[in-house]
């Protein structure tokens, strides 16, 4: 595994040399490759992602994100890079705000999810930040910062994510002066924005979206700006709104069609799932409850997998299991309600009929982390190692970053009294949360336990990685 992360964070070791500028604003993204190659924009994003796992801004969700990196993905194929690879991923925030990082990580706020009023809207936002990515605007403008010296990519990583993220409290964020200059020439200029709106169109128009969904979402964010005052919402402040740019947006997609794009219903789900979150378990019920009954606003289907959802919560598991009926014979073959049922199940105490029920769900969705999470858990609680660890093996292929899969591959080695493979699993786990002290502290356990020659050589060599990590992190 560490050897994954060597692809990735090899370069982070080292700074990026200056370079002169080139003249122009490049229309298709042409970015110098002198300073900043793609590599090394992925691994400035790599090592933005390890700072929001460590500091549990990511949400931790597998639906959600798997949601919208499905969106997303129908997106990136219509774009000028439709090869790069993408990953889209959810921020526990229920502010306002999305942003791109560089290499092709996208992060969207829960605030942003629930305010979108169609799927179109959410997509036009995506369209925008992958324009931002497939342009290459946060390497051309890092490119600009060069002639103020050496500066690391740790160091460029922590500048972008507070820049990107959260403008208001980037002076906090951020850890070294050098990180606090280029923070503040890193915003995009108007210019940047207009690209991005002009390429995002497009996108939205190849992806069979509504078009018109993104003036008509920046126009409203933008009056709601001018009720709030100052209190405007992160993205207004990430991502300035003008009159201007609306306008040019509104002309632009003046002579298109005004499509009525159904929604899908995972769009639908999904916001169900932030908002019963969002509530308190009873609250949640009684909205989710008025909107059944008054069944004149909303999706019927998302209303119930949220009543539902919020029934589990609060432990009301025969009245869960009823609506749940309802609502598997309303929409059947979903992988959210699939999801859903098998927690009420094992709610419910019945092991030997929800085990049963995974090994079939697990079939018709092996995609799908959320079921495959729960099912390896069971499979866990009832001591049954061996299967838990051929799943995993077989879905770590797939997700090889994956902090909950080594976390539970983990548990599944103890249970097996494989004390190396038990602590080495860890290590990996929380590498990738970012938490280095963490893994080291792991593989130094994993030592204790001896092993081959092979595997504790493996060690050595992940713990000389790590630490040299470290080392790259603690300079400015």
């Amino acid at each position: 595994m560490m050897a994954l992360m060597k692809n990735f964070t090899l370069l982070v070791l080292l700074c990026i040399s200056p370079c002169a500028l080139s003249d122009g604003l490049p229309d298709l993204g042409d970015v110098s490759q002198a300073v900043l190659t793609p590599l090394q924009e992925r691994q400035i994003g790599q090592q933005s992602m390890m700072q929001i796992r460590a500091s549990k801004q990511y949400l931790d969700d597998a639906e959600v994100n798997e949601y919208l990196n499905q969106l997303g993905a129908k997106l990136v194929e219509n774009s000028p890079e439709p090869s790069l690879n993408f990953e889209f991923f959810a921020v526990n925030d229920y502010n306002v705000n999305a942003f791109a990082l560089p290499g092709g990580f996208i992060g969207v706020n829960a605030g942003l999810l629930l305010i979108t009023q169609s799927e179109s809207e959410l997509a036009s936002v995506l369209s925008h930040e992958i324009s931002h990515v497939t342009q290459h605007h946060l390497a051309r403008m890092i490119e600009a910062q060069q002639g103020d010296g050496l500066v690391s990519m740790a160091a460029i990583a922590i500048a972008i994510l507070a820049a990107r993220t959260n403008p208001q409290a980037a002076e906090a964020t951020i850890v070294g002066v050098q990180a606090a200059n280029i923070q503040k020439q890193l915003n995009f200029t108007r210019a940047y924005e207009e690209e991005a709106d002009r390429i995002g169109l497009q996108l939205l128009q190849k992806s069979g979206f509504n078009t018109h969904a993104m003036p008509e979402f920046l126009e409203r964010l933008q009056k709601a700006t001018r009720l709030l005052d100052s209190n405007a919402p992160n993205y207004m402040r990430t991502h300035p709104i003008t009159s201007d740019r609306i306008a040019e947006i509104e002309n632009r997609v003046h002579n298109q069609p005004y499509r009525l794009i159904p929604d899908s219903l995972d769009f639908q789900l999904v916001r169900s799932k932030l908002i019963a979150a969002q509530k308190t378990a009873p609250d949640a019920i009684a909205y989710f409850s008025g909107a059944l009954g008054k069944q004149n606003y909303g999706n019927p289907l998302a209303q119930r997998y949220g009543l539902v959802s919020a029934l589990l919560r609060d432990d009301q598991i025969e009245r869960a299991a009823k609506e749940l009926a309802v609502l598997r014979k309303q929409a059947k073959n979903n992988p959210m309600i699939e999801t859903l049922t098998g927690q009420i199940l094992r709610a419910a105490k019945n092991y030997s009929g929800a085990l049963t029920f995974y090994r079939t769900a697990i079939q018709n969705f092996p995609q799908h982390l959320a079921l495959v999470y729960d099912y390896i858990d069971l499979l866990l609680q009832a001591h049954q190692a061996a299967p838990a660890l051929k799943l995993l093996s077989e879905q770590l292929t797939r997700h090889p970053s994956d902090t909950t899969l080594y976390e539970q591959q983990s548990r599944a080695y103890a249970l097996e009294g494989k004390t190396l493979e038990q602590h080495q699993a860890q290590a990996y786990s929380y590498a990738w949360q970012g938490n280095l002290y963490g893994a080291i502290e792991q593989l130094e356990l994993a030592k204790q336990a001896g092993g081959s020659f092979y595997q504790l050589s493996a060690i050595e060599s992940d713990l000389r990685e790590l630490r040299e990590m470290l080392e790259a992190r603690a300079k400015p």
